[in-house]
């Protein structure tokens, strides 16, 4: 159990039947009246934001996320397979489950599968991925002004802006939380 007094960022608990992990917490003593707890939850199952306020006495249990590493396999249609490192055994995932930034991961990439009392509700992928560009117009000299980037699709079929120096072939770095061009690799 844990008491709303004692709510931190990230920490994990079930309310309502749902599990609810925290993103922002403020403990609030007004000059008058009682203290509160003003929070911002994401509903780890849904995805969903909500801000909601609890009395620091409130008690909710703790709720704890399996985050398990997994190889990316293949995809099936809508199915989508990553195989357990220890056992070997192969996990079907629908293409619900996956996050917007799976569009980076390629075959046989480690990705954190999250999973809550055996349910998988999420896959994280790697935060830095080396991908190679497929396709891009190539870059004039001359057509800058500032910071100017041109559009490149990657080998996963994801696309992401670009510098106008790279070109097709290229192995470029890639942040899969925001989708946007790191580096040369």
């Amino acid at each position: 159990m844990i008491s709303a007094g004692d709510f931190r960022n990230g920490v994990t608990f079930e309310m309502d039947g749902n599990v609810f992990q925290i993103i922002e917490f403020q403990h609030v003593k007004p000059g008058k009246g009682a203290a509160f707890v003003r929070t911002r939850l994401r509903n780890v199952i849904q995805g969903s934001v909500i801000e909601k306020t609890f009395n620091p006495t409130d008690k909710y249990p703790s709720a704890f996320i399996e985050r398990k590493e997994m190889e990316y396999s293949y995809s099936d249609g809508d199915l989508y397979y990553f195989m357990d490192q220890e056992t070997y055994e192969l996990i079907p995932i629908n293409r619900s489950e996956l996050t917007d930034n799976f569009k980076f991961v390629k075959e046989n990439m480690m990705c954190r599968v999250l999973s809550y009392k055996g349910k998988v509700f999420g896959v994280e992928p790697p935060n830095f991925v080396e991908l190679t560009v497929t396709k891009t117009e190539p870059g004039v000299r001359g057509d800058t002004a500032t910071n100017v980037t041109k559009p490149a699709e990657l080998e996963t079929g994801a696309e992401v802006r670009v510098p106008l120096f790279i070109n097709e072939g290229e192995r470029i770095r890639v942040d899969t939380r925001t989708g946007e061009y790191m580096e040369r690799a």
